[in-house]
């Protein structure tokens, strides 16, 4: 593969208040979502900065073996359930943290962070999200789901009990079933998350009017 800087930033108004982290999903990179931010049209909202992270490069097992960008290794795709490596996740919760933290230091705090992501990244965002010591600004998953509820249950954040989840699913992904999208929507709710829950006729992908719902969503929030 070729090589990639480790984030790409854009940021839409000179000094940012806010940031939301945005995790591509497995096989994609760090470029996947960067056109989103103008599909967004947040110009009238506060300053933002979108920070873009690359996964490492692995051997993702249920995929044969073969090397791409992952956030943990799937060890197995069996119907709706996967098989996951828990240790890969938490390597990756601990990136996710770092990258929080370095938010923090060039002074945007936690409580004006959105975790976001699509697919695994949006694994990541309930893992990594639901179980930060610090009080996030929200949470984003785009066709995600929750890849190990022990490790949350384990380290479950007091802090993010509260923290509001926008989480949408199309009704026809054949990828990660919208079933799995909705436990995990509801396994957020009993921790007591705000979710709003959207599905939408189409595919493992993103759609215009999902983009919509996310905007108003994130524009009452940006405060």
């Amino acid at each position: 593969m070729t090589d990639q800087p480790s984030t790409i930033e854009v940021e839409t108004a000179p000094n940012p208040t806010h940031a939301i982290i945005l995790m591509h999903g497995l096989g994609a990179d760090a470029n996947d979502f960067v056109p989103l931010v103008p599909e967004l049209r947040l110009a009238d909202a506060p300053g933002i900065r979108f920070v873009f992270p690359n996964a490492p490069e692995m051997a993702v097992t249920a995929n044969n073996g073969y090397v791409m960008r992952a956030w943990y290794d799937i060890l197995s795709f069996e119907g709706i359930n996967r098989r996951v490596d828990e240790s890969g996740i938490e390597a990756s919760c601990a990136r996710v943290r770092k990258l929080i933290a370095e938010q923090n230091a060039r002074g945007i705090p936690t409580e004006r962070i959105f975790l976001a992501g699509f697919s695994q990244g949006g694994a990541m965002t309930y893992s990594a999200g639901l179980t930060h010591p610090d009080k996030l600004a929200g949470l984003i998953v785009l066709s995600g789901y929750i890849p190990a509820k022990g490790l949350i249950d384990a380290s479950i954040s007091e802090a993010n009990r509260s923290t509001p989840i926008f989480a949408a699913h199309g009704s026809f992904d054949d990828v990660l079933k919208v079933q799995l999208g909705e436990e995990a929507a509801e396994f957020a709710r009993e921790q007591g998350n705000p979710v709003e829950w959207n599905t939408y006729p189409m595919p493992h992908s993103v759609c215009m009017e999902e983009v919509e719902a996310l905007r108003a969503w994130l524009g009452a929030r940006l405060t």
